[in-house]
């Protein structure tokens, strides 16, 4: 089953599930975003927008889902003007290099089949110094975690993988730096971590 239709099955259930367990994880993200300028900001992966209410209002935001039935959930959370959707693949974003001040991943890198294309995009996608802020689970490098793998062998297939390692993926992608990383649920399943575009 591919994830455009999974998510478009699992889209009316989502906020159900997602939504409440999650939310002091996004206010925790979030909260670091600048509020002494206003900053043109990629939402990739913004699913049913349960991002949005925590947004500082200043901002010009776009957000990028694959799916038309997350995006139809998003729209009805945009309360401002300035906030704009678009559907396309975070793997490969329709947008021009440097066209962004920030940008905002949650939920989204252990997501798509291919982690490290979608940091590769979002860093071209940067001005330099830019910062990702990012809310996923990861496994850390060298963690065995046999229960997260076995459910990886189905979740995958559905909604997301449950063996992404977040190190061996930055690896590839040398253009992003790591700032901070901060386990916030789950015993460090779930982290926040912010990364910097690297000033060439």
């Amino acid at each position: 089953m591919s994830l455009k239709h999974s998510y478009t099955l699992i889209a009316p259930a989502y906020d159900a599930i997602i939504r409440r367990p999650l939310a002091g994880a996004r206010r925790r993200s979030l909260a670091a975003l600048p509020v002494d300028r206003s900053c043109r900001i990629l939402i990739a992966g913004i699913g049913t927008g349960l991002d949005l209410p925590y947004l500082p209002k200043l901002h010009k935001y776009v957000g990028i889902d694959l799916t038309a039935a997350m995006l139809r959930r998003a729209r009805s959370r945009i309360a401002s003007p300035d906030t704009s959707l678009v559907q396309g693949d975070c793997q490969r974003l329709p947008f021009r290099n440097e066209c962004f001040d920030h940008a905002i991943l949650h939920l989204i890198v252990a997501v798509v089949p291919d982690g490290a294309a979608l940091l590769l995009e979002t860093a071209r996608v940067l001005r330099p110094a830019g910062k990702v802020f990012l809310l996923d689970k990861f496994l850390r490098r060298g963690q065995l975690a046999p229960a997260r793998r076995l459910i990886n062998l189905l979740s995958r297939h559905v909604a997301t993988r449950t063996d992404v390692v977040f190190e061996q993926l930055i690896e590839n992608v040398p253009q992003l730096r790591v700032e901070e990383d901060e386990p916030v649920l789950l015993g460090g399943w779930f982290r926040v971590i912010q990364l910097e575009k690297c000033v060439s």
